[in-house]
């Protein structure tokens, strides 16, 4: 067996990084010969503490694809540590306001839900987070894009998040 595999199913290096994709404010991937309108740090080279930081930095300015970056990357970073599951739901926060800025109010309801079974099911402090205040609130968002009081799109009107 060779010591490192080649071609596609090769072991990713320096020379065969993906290009980062070009994406908008709200993480939608432009065409390759845009310039970004998303800056975000390398998530990878921080730690999971770090990254969970900049996530809730990302939350309070409404940047909810950063917030849900961040917190992919501090989940991944947290496997086997009993926070994982944590981290998934909080990053799955992030994805389900994206959604619901993007206008798609099923991928908001389905992930917001998602997000709020799993923050749920952890003890309030945990992370510092009252967890069970922050589930409702989850709860709370997905009903209001279903029964119409939270429209879809980027104008979407609803309160701040606290994490």
């Amino acid at each position: 067996m060779p010591e490192e595999a080649t071609g596609k199913t090769g072991v990713p290096s320096d020379t065969r990084q993906k290009p980062e994709r070009p994406r908008d404010e709200l993480g939608r991937p432009l065409p390759w010969d845009t310039p970004t309108r998303l800056h975000l740090p390398n998530f990878d080279a921080m730690s999971t503490e770090e990254n969970d930081r900049a996530a809730r930095k990302f939350l309070v300015d409404r940047n909810f694809f950063g917030a849900h970056e961040a917190w992919e990357t501090a989940w991944k970073q947290s496997k086997g540590t009993g926070d994982e599951e944590l981290f998934k739901g909080l990053s799955q926060l992030g994805a389900g306001y994206v959604h619901l800025l993007r206008g798609n109010a099923h991928g908001a309801t389905t992930l917001l839900r998602r997000a709020a079974s799993r923050v749920g099911r952890y003890p309030t402090g945990t992370l510092g987070i009252d967890t069970g205040a922050l589930a409702e609130r989850l709860e709370e968002d997905a009903r209001g894009v279903e029964d119409g009081a939270i429209v879809p799109g980027p104008e979407a009107a609803f309160k701040p998040l606290a994490v």
